[in-house]
């Protein structure tokens, strides 16, 4: 047992976390074969068996990241003058929209050239539609700007117990500009240094809360293995077979933009090799594509881009907080695929009004994802409500796509990070806010 320990400890988790997501997927594939060949209760009881192990590494990560959000922003707002804070401010908003924007765009034309079609639709259960209905009442209501706005603002103790990102963050920006604004102009010696007491402590339960993120990623190899075994147990190749098409256009559209895209503006705005800064970003890439939730690999992304990517901490702390809230360059990609699927099965077309209809409720609808799995799929509402849709098709077209989601969902995400942490390091460079090289690395 020592020995296994021992090499459990020695090994690179990069190489633990790959090895196992690849036997998480046999194991999983294997799993629902089993389940296929007459031994379901076999296979539901080894599901229920490991499905725990996956849950524990997201509620860890999600134990961490509210505290994460607030002291990172926090440290981060009060750490510069109102001048530059304000440049940093309105350089990442430009990138987040600017992306958004291109992302959707892209994905409206990969959807087009893939041009997804799906005849039968007969794969639709009783147990799908009845859930795409509840969805569906449950978006209705207030419209989506007016939720997002009346989140923006609510009682932050409530926030910080509920875990709601959006109304943290404006909390914690504002917090710390109020605190800054106090140490700049406050003649009170007393108060300034009260406030400077303040921000060391967020200083210092950041750092502290950057510990046990290093203790949680080395469970990071049980939670990916049991998470992928489980997830690929619970679907399997029902998932590409019934969906091929559709799978397709999404996962390209991502893959092209991961490293193609991606790639081209680190060249273009840092005239550097891309591929080694994306070598970096290996491990929020890899947390987010397993527990497909931005949110939850914020605390890996935050390290990462402290550790690896020199970046200072009042940049990453900002840009990255923000990014897994309002950043879904995945959604962007993913959304008009399934548009794209509606004209096709109820006989309509995507011509330039619709398309340009499309790109801009895509965008808009991408600011509330909210960084939590599957968050893309009450937003396929508000896009299909725009190109007027009847609520019995709208129902139908959410139906397949909570069929494939989990799929998905985990290139998404992926996607997603991936856009947060890249735009960090532009920005950061941009901006002349990299540091020397860590003594970790």
């Amino acid at each position: 047992m020592k020995k296994i320990i021992g090499w459990y400890v020695r090994t690179p988790l990069v190489v633990l976390n790959i090895a196992a997501f690849v036997l998480g997927c046999i194991g999983g594939l294997l799993v629902w074969k089993l389940g296929a060949v007459g031994y379901s209760a076999t296979a539901d009881w080894i599901i229920s068996v490991l499905q725990p192990f996956g849950n524990i590494l997201i509620f860890m990560l999600k134990m961490i990241v509210v505290p994460i959000i607030l002291c990172s922003l926090v440290c981060g707002a009060a750490s510069l003058p109102f001048h530059q804070f304000g440049k940093m401010g309105v350089a990442v908003i430009i990138w987040y929209l600017v992306t958004s924007l291109y992302a959707a765009v892209f994905g409206c034309f990969t959807a087009l050239v893939c041009n997804p079609k799906l005849d039968n639709i007969s794969a639709l259960t009783g147990a799908m539609m009845a859930q795409a209905h509840s969805m569906q009442t449950e978006a209705m209501g207030d419209s989506p700007l007016l939720k997002l706005i009346y989140g923006m603002f609510m009682n932050p103790f409530q926030a910080l117990a509920e875990g709601r990102f959006l109304p943290v963050i404006v909390f914690s920006i504002l917090l710390g500009l109020a605190a800054r604004a106090m140490l700049d102009t406050d003649t009170d010696s007393n108060t300034r240094d009260g406030v400077a007491l303040v921000l060391r402590v967020f200083g210092g339960i950041q750092q502290i809360i950057f510990r046990i993120v290093d203790w949680v990623m080395r469970y990071f190899p049980i939670g990916i293995f049991a998470l992928t075994l489980t997830c690929f147990a619970s679907y399997g190749m029902v998932l590409l077979n019934s969906y091929f098409q559709i799978a397709l256009s999404v996962i390209i559209g991502i893959l092209l933009m991961i490293l193609g895209c991606y790639p081209l503006f680190i060249f273009l705005l840092c005239r550097e090799n891309p591929y080694p800064i994306l070598w970096k970003l290996r491990e929020p890439i890899l947390t987010a594509f397993v527990t497909r939730s931005s949110a939850a690999a914020l605390p890996v992304s935050l390290r990462t881009a402290q550790e690896k990517m020199h970046v200072r901490k009042e940049l990453a702390g900002f840009t990255l907080s923000l990014g897994a809230t309002v950043n879904m360059d995945g959604v962007c990609l993913h959304l008009p695929v399934f548009a794209a699927l509606a004209a096709n099965l109820f006989g309509f077309s995507l011509g330039p009004s619709q398309i340009f209809l499309l790109v801009i409720s895509v965008v808009f609808a991408s600011v509330g994802a909210g960084g939590v799995p599957g968050g893309s799929i009450f937003l396929l509402f508000m896009v299909l409500d725009c190109l007027h849709l009847s609520p019995e098709q709208s129902a139908t077209i959410v139906a397949l796509a909570l069929g494939i989601n989990p799929l998905l969902d985990m290139f998404e995400t992926a996607c997603n990070v991936a856009g947060d942490n890249v735009g960090t390091y532009i920005i950061s460079k941009r901006l002349k806010m990299i540091e020397g090289p860590s003594e970790k690395e």
